[in-house]
């Protein structure tokens, strides 16, 4: 497999779209949690993500509303909003067992710890787990994009997190990203453990410096 270090924003933009293939649980209830947390402890491996009501309003922001959690086969939306975080999550996340997987993680836990204070352990942070394989674009779009040729829709990303019900187009968007990271994981380290992976020619970067050079 040939790596690309980046991708542009045009080549991504005419990739297929990626979505989540297992099936999507809304967690409404601690009662909900506790058994969407019990499966969840179960597994070796999680991607996680968050999503976080836009505020238009200079100087207002609001508290994390959902916290997405994806296995390869389900996904659970905690919907912290209505819940708060309680303490079954709180137990997952200090979980030494169980890996969580994610992309600008400190953001999240970030605003994680604005509801609740907690201790997050065995976390992996995808920005710099892709380095060592070349790759230097940071966003989970054009990770999946370089590794997968999937475009990771972003169209729910400003929409109302704290609505009284979440569309479908929500809940799509909020598993596919947390199971994006997961996939991401599971792709590096099969290739980590095959070797079997270049990464492409400096030819673009040679380029720019070669342009650079030129205007001096």
């Amino acid at each position: 497999m040939i790596l690309k270090r980046t991708i542009s924003k045009e080549e991504v933009k005419e990739m297929p779209k990626a979505a989540f293939p297992g099936r999507i649980h809304v967690i409404q209830t601690e009662s909900e949690a506790q058994k969407a947390v019990a499966y969840l402890q179960s597994q070796a491996i999680l991607g996680i993500d968050s999503e976080t009501r836009p505020s238009f309003t200079k100087g207002h922001s609001h508290k994390v509303a959902l916290l997405q959690i994806s296995s390869d086969e389900c996904c659970f939306l905690f919907r912290l909003n209505m819940t708060g975080l309680t303490q079954p999550i709180i137990e997952l996340l200090e979980d030494p067992k169980v890996i969580k997987v994610g992309l600008s993680l400190k953001d999240d836990f970030m605003m994680l710890h604005k509801r609740a204070p907690f201790n997050q352990q065995a976390c992996i942070e995808l920005q710099e787990y892709v380095r060592p394989f070349g790759i230097q674009d940071k966003s989970l779009q054009k990770i999946y994009g370089i590794l997968f040729s999937e475009k990771i829709s972003k169209s729910q990303r400003l929409s109302n997190w704290e609505a009284d019900v979440l569309t479908d187009a929500q809940k799509q968007y909020a598993a596919t990203d947390a199971w994006a990271c997961l996939n991401i994981y599971h792709l590096l380290e099969e290739l980590k453990r095959t070797g079997n992976y270049e990464l492409a020619p400096e030819e673009e970067a040679t380029e720019k410096v070669k342009v650079g050079s030129d205007q001096q």
